[in-house]
């Protein structure tokens, strides 16, 4: 599935705040993608950011000024807007707000949203009393109610030197929303795809637990994946470090056993469940109910028993299961083991020694075992990348599944 950014016209409109300098680094972010980025710049904008700054990112000209017959605007001056696949607001000031809003037509900016036909993206930044002001959430509901995405703003440390809402969104977010609305016509659109991710957490004592060195970067990864490819992405995640992802459902849990109970009301509208969580395969039998202390002893036992088995518990009719297993020695036989015994359609198998392919990193060495008997190597790749790829196989299966 290619990039949803890959040779899109992205407009990036940019006003006079403060906070424009993050524009910035997300013309840079979005250049680098491989979209091609026109900024339009509102006249204050100029004051905060050079249009050079711009263009010495995008290699594409920065407009000012509608009027300007140098500026790729100067004879047609829809020109940008009509051939927009995507135009983001970042910052969108009050002010640019409410010349949205009412359809005000007096600035690069203004004149690019109302002349085009593609989904727009507004991104709020401003002080917080004026982002509270009742004007300021009346034209957003504005803005919404004619299909304008308002992503943020955020909370945090303002201009002002005041903390409150009114910040703007951090890039990887805004990139987050832009990968969201580029991609809901993929081809993964009206398919729900539930994803685990991490490693379980499994109480010795109210301070100790028996856990792993998962990240959870992987099922993070296939999870962004698929909501880049239209798919409505549920993402179980033990616990992390992870920021959540922009427009996928996150239901947090810390234990085998509330992972196996969360997949199994999420897994009710599911059509494939990809098991990237690294669940803890024991548990102790007893938890403590105070902190355990060493005292003079030099060892403790500690009885352990298996935990839930998640992956056999759930299946169904037209559920494509897609499981994974990390393995130090004989990958294909233990991957071929776990397909067969958990009633797999495909099985993602790591070897975790090799370099490149441990936990933590952020890429991952992954070969594909189905049902079918084949083998595919996907080599070292990204975890977004490998994920893109399991996402191929998962569409194909899907396609595959009886009407009804």
């Amino acid at each position: 599935m290619p990039n949803p950014l890959e040779n899109n016209f992205v407009v990036l409109g940019v006003s006079g705040s403060i906070a424009a300098y993050k524009a910035v680094d997300l013309a840079s972010k979005l250049t680098q993608a491989g979209a091609m980025v026109d900024v339009v710049m509102t006249a204050s904008s100029v004051k905060f950011v050079a249009p050079l700054t711009f263009q010495s990112i995008t290699h594409r000209p920065a407009v000012t000024d509608i009027f300007d017959p140098k500026s790729a605007m100067g004879i047609d001056h829809v020109e940008i807007a009509e051939r927009a696949d995507l135009v983001v607001v970042a910052p969108a000031t009050a002010n640019t707000i409410a010349k949205l809003a009412w359809g005000l037509a007096d600035d690069a900016v203004g004149t690019t949203v109302l002349a085009t036909r593609a989904p727009v993206i507004v991104c709020p930044a401003m002080d917080g009393n004026m982002y509270e002001n009742p004007a300021t959430q009346e034209n957003l509901d504005r803005l919404r109610s004619r299909g304008i995405t308002v992503a943020g703003p955020g909370r945090g440390r303002l201009a002002s030197g005041l903390s409150g809402m009114g910040r703007l969104l951090e890039t990887p977010e805004i990139l987050g929303h832009v990968r969201l609305v580029l991609g809901r016509d993929g081809d993964l659109a009206g398919h729900n795809i539930l994803v685990s991710a991490g490693g379980t957490q499994e109480a010795i004592d109210p301070v100790r637990y028996i856990s792993n060195r998962s990240s959870g970067k992987m099922g993070y990864a296939i999870a962004e994946a698929a909501r880049d490819r239209g798919a409505s992405a549920v993402l179980v995640a033990a616990p992390n470090g992870l920021p959540d992802p922009v427009g996928v459902k996150v239901v947090s849990v810390t234990t085998a056993l509330e992972m196996r109970d969360a997949i199994a009301v999420e897994v009710e509208d599911a059509d494939a469940l990809i098991m990237a969580a690294a669940v803890a395969d024991w548990q102790p039998v007893e938890v403590a109910a105070q902190k355990m202390k060493k005292g003079a002893a030099r060892t403790m036992t500690l009885e352990l028993e298996v935990t839930a088995d998640i992956l056999s518990s759930v299946g169904g009719d037209g559920l494509v299961k897609v499981g994974f297993a990390a393995e130090s020695d004989n990958l294909e036989t233990n991957a071929l083991a776990k397909l067969e015994s958990k009633g797999l359609h495909l099985i993602a198998a790591n070897d975790i020694t090799a370099e490149g392919s441990g936990f933590g990193g952020d890429t991952n060495r992954v070969v594909l075992f189905d049902r079918d008997g084949g083998r595919e190597d996907l080599g070292l790749l990204p975890k977004y990348d490998a994920g893109d790829k399991i996402l191929d196989r998962v569409a194909a299966l899907l396609e595959k599944r009886p009407p009804g």
